[in-house]
């Protein structure tokens, strides 16, 4: 499959933090996952494993206090990543600025290496006058912790009753006066252990001869290399560079376009301070990711300037470039459809309205369209239904019109978070079946969220197992339910009702997901795992090839483990599954 099919969307190491009340708590943790054109592919998982965060990241829709802190997500589409500019008169004096300014800031990058010695002598004395990295990161756990415990103390008093539990309240008020007592101290202990370092330092007259003499050698060589004239492959590279500024924010509005340049040239400035090798085009994108989307030049025609952009979706910073993508590019169906329609407005015009911003059309042509949509995903009497509001609809209907939405601008990406949870047995058929019938008519691709693996087995082609804000399992859905590898995949497995036999107890996962507060060391699911090795308490384990398309992460694949049965419960489960899940 992967052969024959185009990636449509690339993660790459992808880490999501969120700020909660003074911690960082890491929601998914060194994700790698490629999704491919028209593809199902479901993502399964406990509550509180990372499903919904990690697919909020394709369509830009994390929280406030969440941060993509690593990583990539590359978005490969021919219509966003094709960029054409014009070349107006404005625009050949805007690159002719750049490519002057490039050319004042490229002898920089003779003087590098002896800039980098400046600035690690520098960090060196840095280090000596105030604290190590490690005594700081010391420092900043403990004053975390402090913190944290300080505000749940906090929070905790207010839950009590003034009038009934004046004890508790007291107990609470002394708990938080005394940690307000510890992070005071801490916060002295720490400019005392400064204080002592710059102290030594001050009194260390050799060090400090040392190293003016060797800041002033540096200093004065540097000067010097700075000073030499430009090259013609630098020449160059700074017309190729000021095309490119351009290209990558011609879609911008004037005051944005004038405010990103400047940080762009800020930006390359640096980074030939720095000695960055422009010709590597990974590193030129990285130095341009930091401010926009990096434009690739490919040619020109004296009216206009080409590119193409690597879109990464981990990087946009422009509200707008979210707007060309969400809804239009990739779309979300949600758990609950009374959340995603509005009840006072009527079906029809929550249809239109986004077919008219996505879609250069007119109000009849929307109303049309929206429709049609409405009949495809079986909306009985749609013309006398389209002035209807969604309490008129049942919860499958307005499920239905929720899937209408999302496909009224035929995204590439449909996003289905749980969307069937809300819904009876009989009604969950239908709309899996509609999700898989309308695929073959707009060639979408669906990404599914779900812990129930019996919708997994009748809507997906492949199975990614997220644990702990990992995936640690990853294959067809053959393969993953017939021959699964890792023990979280086993237990999942064997807590199918349709598995138990009668007058036995339903099987259940001991324990509880671990706490993505804290760092974790090994394998995630240790603490949960009746098969767990020494060595997942010690170690992470990599992911393992089983096959072509089946990987799994767990060190029972390890040629070194002993050799584990997967429980019997799980043995020869083909015909149970195809008798109770009709795959």
């Amino acid at each position: 499959m992967e052969e024959n099919r185009k990636v449509l969307l690339s993660v790459k190491d992808l880490e999501v933090k969120f700020r909660v009340r003074g911690r960082i708590l890491t929601a998914i943790r060194g994700i790698s996952l490629d999704v491919y054109e028209n593809e199902s592919i479901a993502i399964v998982g406990e509550s509180g494993s990372g499903k919904s965060v990690f697919t909020k990241t394709f369509a830009g829709m994390l929280d406030s206090n969440g941060f993509i802190s690593n990583g990539s997500v590359v978005f490969n589409d021919e219509e966003l990543i094709d960029t054409v500019v014009k070349l107006t008169p404005y625009a050949k004096r805007t690159i002719e600025n750049i490519e002057k300014k490039l050319d004042s800031y490229a002898p920089l990058q003779f003087g590098a290496d002896t800039y980098k010695e400046m600035i690690e002598l520098k960090a060196d004395k840095k280090r000596k006058e105030t604290l190590s990295d490690e005594d700081d990161e010391a420092f900043t756990a403990r004053m975390n912790e402090l913190v944290f415990q300080r505000t749940e103390a906090n929070n905790l008093r207010q839950t009590f009753d003034p009038h009934k539990e004046k004890d508790k309240i007291k107990e609470t008020e002394a708990e938080v006066k005394r940690l307000d007592e510890a992070i005071k101290a801490l916060e002295q202990e720490k400019a005392d252990l400064i204080k002592k370092h710059q102290e030594n330092l001050k009194n260390d007259t050799a060090y400090q001869k040392s190293f003016s003499e060797k800041l002033a050698a540096l200093e004065a060589k540097y000067q010097k290399e700075i000073k030499q004239a430009i090259t013609p492959e630098m020449k160059e590279m700074n017309v190729l560079l000021a095309k490119e500024v351009y290209l990558s924010v011609g879609r911008y509005k004037y005051s944005k376009r004038v405010k990103s340049i400047r940080a762009l040239m800020k930006t390359l400035k640096k980074a030939m301070t720095m000695g960055v090798d422009f010709n590597n085009e990974e590193l030129r994108s990285d130095v341009f990711d930091d401010v926009v989307l990096h434009v690739r030049y490919l040619d020109e025609t004296p009216e206009q300037l080409h590119g193409t952009c690597v879109l990464n979706l981990a990087e946009i910073k422009y509200a707008d470039d979210w707007s060309q993508i969400r809804g239009s590019k990739i779309a979300t169906v949600f758990q609950d459809p009374m959340t995603s329609l509005n009840p006072i407005i009527t079906i029809g015009k929550q249809i239109t309205s986004i077919i008219l911003k996505h879609q250069k059309c007119s109000e009849g042509e929307a109303r049309q369209r929206a429709l049609k949509l409405m009949k495809q995903v079986g909306i009985p009497n749609a013309e006398s239904r389209f002035d209807d509001y969604p309490f008129q609809y049942s919860g499958g209907m307005r499920q239905r019109i929720v899937i209408a939405i999302a496909l009224s601008c035929q995204p590439k990406i449909l996003i289905c978070d749980e969307p069937t949870t809300a819904l009876d047995v009989t009604i969950q058929a239908q709309i899996l079946e509609l999700l898989k019938e309308l695929q073959r008519e707009y060639n979408y691709t669906i990404v599914f969220i779900t812990h129930d693996l019996g919708v997994v087995a009748n809507i997906a082609e492949r199975v990614a197992v997220m644990y702990g804000g990992q995936i640690v399992e990853i294959g067809t859905v053959e393969e993953v339910f017939y021959d699964p590898r890792h023990p979280y995949t086993w237990a999942l497995l064997s807590s199918l009702p349709q598995l138990a036999e009668r007058d036995t107890k339903l099987y259940s996962i001991t324990g509880t997901p671990p706490s993505l507060y804290n760092k974790i060391t090994g394998d995630a699911f240790a603490p949960r795992n009746p098969y767990c090795l020494k060595i997942d308490t010690i170690a992470e384990p990599p992911m393992f090839k089983v096959t072509d398309t089946h990987y799994a992460k767990t060190w029972l694949l390890d040629p070194r483990a002993p050799k584990i049965e997967k429980p019997e419960i799980i043995q020869n489960i083909h015909e149970k599954l195809i008798k109770s899940l009709h795959i």
